[in-house]
């Protein structure tokens, strides 16, 4: 939308391609491309990416899913171009937080913004509370992120049941985000509350452990589920993508977590793949995973 109330040419992709975005990029002289972090990272790991022309590309915004430090690091070196994070949801009528390229600084005193998603953007209210009390937590503290702003929903269609769940009676709109907030008012994401694992009483983000895998030279794609324990509740387990030639075994993963988290975070299990599955947009759905014919059929032999 803002690209085309500014006069843009927009091209759209049907489906995740890695060449073929690449080669739109180059025959359409794109300047600004929004993709998710899987997209990113497949796109990085495309042969030869590294000698394609994307000299037009200005900036890419990127978002809908938290992103490793890792990947944006290496996006940033190879591509050569703006980024710019941004959060946001249909409800809240698109973007609320944003971290600015000029605030994209892979080294130096600011580097661990890169872990961020930004700061509210000046029309917007931000809380985050403990979705349990609906009371504000302290600064670093892991909290439900709830947005009040004229640009939110008035209500989900037809659903005065689900409306009533998801914006409370002074109007902030309960996002089901998990995210802390720094000193300077950064916000960094978490999770969707629905995707924590909670194991032996200890709340574990998936996204933590797939920041550290996604550091292991071997692995190009990863995402972390939580899976049913006789004594713990529910473990944390990773679905692997391994690059072309790579052999990591299930205990080098793991102690690879270990050797970088607390042991109670870490996976206990780890199944490789041959894929993840994704929607159009290349955004990874958890949920499937957790469908035994999904794993039969994707399992890697």
């Amino acid at each position: 939308m803002t690209c085309m109330s500014q006069g843009g040419h927009t091209v759209l992709m049907q489906q995740v391609v890695p060449r073929d975005i690449v080669a739109a990029i180059r025959d359409h002289k794109v300047t600004h491309g929004f993709f998710v972090p899987t997209v990113i990272q497949m796109l990085l790991d495309l042969p030869g990416v590294t000698d394609m022309d994307l000299t037009s590309l200005n900036r890419i915004v990127y978002g809908a899913a938290p992103i490793g430090e890792a990947v944006l690091k290496r996006a940033i070196e190879i591509f050569g171009c703006g980024f710019m994070h941004t959060y946001g949801m249909t409800e809240t009528g698109g973007s609320v937080v944003m971290l600015a390229p000029e605030e994209h600084e892979p080294e130096g005193p600011f580097a661990n913004r890169l872990r961020s998603c930004g700061r509210p953007m000046p029309w917007n209210e931000l809380l985050l509370v403990d979705p349990e009390t609906g009371n504000p937590v302290a600064v670093g503290e892991v909290g439900e992120i709830r947005i009040r702003s004229k640009a939110n929903m008035i209500g989900y269609w037809n659903k005065p049941e689900e409306t009533a769940k998801a914006i409370t009676a002074d109007g902030w709109l309960c996002t089901g985000d998990a995210a802390y907030r720094d000193k300077d008012g950064y916000i960094y994401m978490h999770d969707r509350y629905k995707d924590m694992i909670v194991s032996g009483a200890e709340n574990i983000y998936p996204t933590e452990i797939e920041n550290v895998l996604y550091q292991h030279h071997d692995v190009t794609q990863v995402a972390v589920i939580g899976v049913p324990h006789e004594r713990w509740g529910e473990t944390p387990k990773a679905f692997v993508v391994v690059r072309n030639g790579s052999h990591p075994s299930e205990s080098e993963l793991i102690a690879f977590t270990r050797a970088q988290l607390a042991h109670y975070k870490c996976p206990t299990a780890v199944a490789f793949v041959t894929q993840l599955p994704m929607n159009a947009s290349g955004k990874i759905l958890k949920k499937e995973m957790r469908n035994p014919e999904w794993l039969k059929e994707n399992a890697c032999p």
